[in-house]
């Protein structure tokens, strides 16, 4: 038997009765550094010593996967695969847009997040070369009660027959045998002409994608959960609607924003009110956008921070009410944050050179005893060094 018909085999079992059983058991326990060994001698007086120690595993996994997806306790998963998995937000936001388009292929599927929701739309052909993941992929699209519109192969999706398929969504291995790969496994060059077989194409790629490297034609979408920015996605010309767009998903709602010309944004001092694009707004270059929707001016042409006279709400920005606001002085930053009465910081910097950690901890004797928590901006405004203490909204 080899390697991966081995680790395959062991997965198995954990979801026959006797893993079943182990499982439930360890379900209703805290499982981590602390109490693995304890756990382990005395669940291994009644099952078997490999099953317990890939029980013990898998139960990590399964509470780490918990924020990611809603049926993580009955899901079957590898470290690798649920680090590189898209979480349920990020999968149905991508699902809906390849939505309609017909039967869809899921390249490299790995455990199956975004098999799970694109089969929740419509039939799709989930593939990859790895035995476990493949067989993981088609056990979780089951957990979910979509597997009658889940298939799986075990394939090199190079190898793989695209005929009668109206989309491809395809999202590179970042980990080989060999060790994390800058560049992804297929290469984006791969994935790209995959539009020479298939017009609708969606490429997952990581967040800090340079987007200089994006093809003409396709779009640059960049996904954040909340204010976490999760993932950049390119669309093919056929599926595209946009150069660029920020997605930020909140609570079950989507919202978009897209390029949209416009009047010059203005650049002026500081307000009353601080708006902290989400990152997903940041990394698709449209500050400017974000600018004109909610009539606030910049306060440096080149950082991406954002004043107000008044309070803004709004998905696309963080909302900070200002209480000082002054030039960059280190020295002076004790006596502002004391009379503040602030007890502890979140520092941002952004277009300022400085050591956040040396700072926070020279900071440290200033911030004893305070009672209110503030951010701390570090910046430029109208090019020169500047610092703001605010409070959100």
């Amino acid at each position: 038997m080899d390697l991966a018909d081995d680790r395959l085999t062991r997965f198995a079992a954990l979801t026959g009765p006797e893993g079943r059983a182990l499982m439930a058991e360890l379900a209703a326990e805290r499982v981590d550094d602390e109490t693995a060994l304890r756990l382990s001698e005395r669940l291994r007086s009644r099952y078997p010593a490999v099953l317990v120690a890939d029980g013990l595993t898998l139960q990590r996994l399964r509470d780490r996967a918990a924020a990611k997806f809603s049926r993580a306790p009955d899901m079957v998963l590898t470290r690798d695969g649920l680090e590189q998995a898209s979480g349920e937000a990020a999968a149905r936001h991508r699902a809906a847009r390849l939505a309609g388009a017909g039967p869809v292929a899921d390249l490299c599927c790995g455990i199956g997040g975004d098999l799970v929701a694109l089969a929740a739309l419509g039939p799709v052909l989930g593939v990859d070369r790895d035995p476990l993941h493949a067989w993981m992929a088609g056990h979780n699209a089951a957990v979910y009660g979509v597997a009658e519109r889940a298939r799986t192969e075990v394939a090199d999706v190079r190898a793989v027959d695209l005929t009668g398929t109206a989309a491809v969504f395809v999202d590179p291995a970042r980990r080989t045998e060999r060790g994390r790969t800058r560049d992804g496994e297929p290469p984006l060059a791969w994935c790209v002409d995959l539009v020479e077989r298939v017009p609708r194409v969606a490429v997952k790629a990581a967040p800090g994608l340079d987007r200089a490297s994006v093809p003409p034609g396709w779009e640059a979408e960049f996904v954040a959960v909340g204010t976490d920015l999760k993932e950049a996605v390119l669309w093919s010309p056929a599926a595209a609607e946009a150069a660029s767009r920020a997605t930020v998903l909140v609570d079950g709602d989507r919202h978009t924003l897209l390029p949209a010309p416009g009047a010059e944004v203005p650049v002026g001092e500081p307000g009353e009110y601080l708006l902290d694009p989400n990152p997903a707004v940041t990394r698709a270059g449209l500050v400017a956008e974000l600018a004109r929707a909610t009539g606030t001016w910049q306060i440096d042409d080149r950082i991406a921070f954002l004043a107000a006279a008044a309070p803004v709400a709004t998905p696309f920005a963080r909302t900070l009410r200002v209480l000082d606001s002054g030039p960059w002085r280190e020295k002076d930053l004790g006596a502002r944050i004391r009379a503040l009465d602030v007890g502890s910081v979140d520092i941002r910097r952004r277009g300022l050179a400085g050591d956040v950690d040396v700072l926070r901890k020279r900071l440290a004797r200033a911030l004893a005893g305070g009672g209110r928590r503030a951010t701390l901006v570090m910046t430029r405004a109208r090019d020169r060094p500047w610092a703001l203490i605010c409070v959100d909204a």
